[in-house]
């Protein structure tokens, strides 16, 4: 077996790891299950990529995020190491052929979606998949007390049936005690066992303004601290305005949210990673699996539902080790709001089954169908048709997802992709008697490597380049030669999507628990309260109180938020406040003296320390002025 410090220096360039990453792959490497807990930029994704690589077999990573999955793969590529991902949206053609690259193949890891583990075609290659390692990414979301829970998660606990001697590697930068408990029962741990790095950031200075004015105090932060910023709000619209405000202001600012098309989204969301656009006003659907180490600001213009969701947001700042800030703005209006949501976001079972029944009208999907199959689905054009409120079907489909009944993937992005389909002796002979297609076969072959054996991710605008065409034409040809049976094309989707887990019930058949509904329910409440109580503690540091919120209750202040700041200038008031008391005692202890006699030799800024000093010496008695104006010593000797 190759050391893993060998593969780190070889693939990544590396001579150390960083804290926790080295025990969580001996954990690894040793066959124990293990839980690791980093906080968000920790470096996670070396802690399976490398016992990976250590291995003969394939890694299996579980990860709700699509784009982590094209993200690390395509970076995994970059440096040769072998990698594949099956996500929503890829055709069952598609799929088996990645399942059989798997296989056949010499690939260190595959990424999935947890929605895949069911089906039956990955269930009839896991037999035969060396598997070395399972990982499941964002491990938390397989707790319904968890902020993020999805029900796709419980399933993974199964897999422990086929591979029961593969170790399990649940990674998370957001687990409660309980939350943690459950992780490690429902993924059916052999043994208990939890690798923790703190929580603490101490590079990251938190700060909290309760501002009417957010649009000013918004433009003063910026103002103050240079570099790269993140601003999160909860509205679309509201992005979209804010943006518009800043650059009004002469700051470089553009928006995101799931609701662009994808070019849109992928041309910003490129244009901030480079620095061409400095500040990006966006909802929680940008930055997900993003890396940008030199964020230095991260405001959030509306308070999040939880401290896990404020953590993991806030947390994109400072990835490079250096300070960065981070700041949340809040009225009381804000805290009033979140705590009305929690019965906005879990309606009662009529409206449940209101907006069930508009959906599978709205698909056309019979009773008894629909299992198994994705469609595509716009939910702006959704409500407006049925005149629904988008909030309450945004929860409805929330619950739904949680039950089991349906996923809704609101930014699915897939690139056209190419797989050659005819064999070299029919592409042959089709070329040969296709001499207008002959062009765009060799092109394709040339440009991307592995096109004829694998589907391949093409650019119809890269390919118009070489070919000097439109792109229209281009794929005009891919569809004939799809239509000749010489390759099959998928083309570009980024359409959301409702995937149905079972099939389309009766609506008045619609079971759902609504014990356990309420469960979460008042969980949720108890995540609201708690970033509200963030909000609202302005006695106790900042790093302390999340800290404390994730079980870290030992932790010191971290000396650079807003209350450590503010308690540190307090205590240097009244250190200097002391002295000057003395000073004056002293003086007095002399003789009468005016106020301009006391205060003289001070520097302007401790003669007004000096006269607060007397006013407190007054209102205590310890002072009094005298007839002749003359300030005398009342007080003990």
């Amino acid at each position: 077996m190759v050391s893993p410090v060998e593969i780190l220096q070889r693939y990544w360039g590396f001579k150390t790891f960083r804290p926790l990453q080295g025990e969580v792959i001996d954990s690894i490497l040793d066959g124990k299950d293990t839980l690791a807990l980093m906080p968000t930029g920790g470096g996670k994704s070396l802690c399976f990529q490398v016992p990976a690589l250590c291995r003969d077999g394939i890694c299996l990573v579980i990860t709700p995020l699509i784009s982590l999955m094209k993200d690390q793969v395509g970076h995994l590529k970059s440096k040769h190491i072998p990698a594949l991902a099956v996500h929503s949206g890829m055709t069952g053609m598609e799929v088996e052929k990645t399942f059989k690259n798997a296989l056949y193949g010499n690939f260190k890891l595959l990424y999935l979606s947890p929605e895949r583990l069911q089906t039956p075609l990955f269930l009839d290659y896991i037999k035969d998949l060396k598997i070395n390692l399972i990982t499941v990414d964002e491990a938390h979301c397989i707790s319904q007390w968890g902020y993020d829970f999805r029900p796709a998660y419980l399933q993974i606990g199964d897999l422990r049936e086929h591979l029961p001697n593969t170790p399990v590697l649940a990674i998370t930068a957001t687990a409660t005690k309980n939350v943690r408990e459950d992780i490690q029962e429902k993924l059916k741990f052999r043994k208990k066992h939890i690798l923790v790095k703190s929580f603490f950031r101490e590079n990251l200075s938190y700060t909290v303004f309760p501002e009417q004015a957010k649009l000013n105090k918004t433009i003063d932060i910026l103002n103050k601290v240079p570099g790269s910023s993140l601003i999160f709000c909860k509205s679309r619209r509201r992005t979209k305005e804010i943006a518009s405000y800043l650059c009004q202001s002469g700051l470089s600012a553009n928006f995101y949210h799931a609701g662009l098309d994808t070019e849109d989204r992928n041309r910003r969301q490129e244009a901030w990673i480079e620095n061409r656009t400095r500040i990006m006003v966006c909802t929680n659907a940008f930055g997900m699996g993003i890396d940008k180490p030199d964020v230095r600001t991260v405001i959030h213009y509306d308070v999040p539902d939880s401290p896990e969701a404020y953590y993991q947001e806030a947390g994109r700042a400072g990835r490079d080790d250096k300070r960065s800030y981070c700041v949340l703005l809040y009225n009381q209006q804000d805290l009033k709001t979140l705590e009305e949501n929690v019965e906005t976001n879990y309606p009662p079972l009529g409206k449940i089954k209101e907006v069930y029944r508009a959906l599978v009208s709205n698909l056309q999907i019979p009773a008894g169908s629909g299992e198994g199959i994705y469609y595509d689905f716009d939910l702006a054009d959704f409500t407006k048709a049925f005149h629904l409120n988008i909030l309450l079907v945004s929860h409805v489909l929330k619950i739904l997802e949680q039950e089991g009944v349906l996923t809704f993937t609101e930014s699915v992005f897939l690139p056209s992709r190419i797989c050659f389909t005819a064999s070299k002796a029919e592409l042959y002979r089709f070329e040969n008697g296709n001499k207008t297609l002959e062009p765009m076969i060799k092109c394709l072959l040339r440009t991307y490597e592995g096109i004829f054996n694998n589907y391949t991710h093409v650019s119809e605008k890269q390919v118009g380049g070489i070919m000097k065409m439109s792109e229209k034409k281009v794929i005009q040809q891919w569809y004939e030669l799809q239509h000749d049976g010489i390759l099959d094309f998928q083309p570009v989707k980024d359409k959301p999507q409702i995937y149905f887990m079972q099939e389309r019930m009766v609506v008045d058949h619609l079971q759902l628990d609504m014990k356990r509904i309420n469960a979460r329910k008042q969980a949720y409440l108890e995540r609201v309260l708690a970033i509200k109580s963030y909000a609202e503690n302005g006695e106790t540091c900042r790093s302390k109180q999340l800290l404390a919120y994730f079980d870290e209750t030992e932790s010191l202040p971290c000396g650079i938020c807003d209350v450590c700041i503010r308690n540190r200038r307090q205590l240097r008031a009244s250190l200097e406040n002391q002295v000057i008391y003395s000073e004056i005692k002293e003086r007095l202890n002399q003789g009468p003296q005016g106020v301009h006699e006391l205060i003289h030799g001070y520097s302007s800024l401790k003669k007004e320390s000096a006269l607060l000093v007397l006013r407190e010496m007054l209102d205590e008695e310890d002072i009094w002025l005298n007839k002749a104006q003359k300030i005398e010593w009342k007080g003990e000797k």
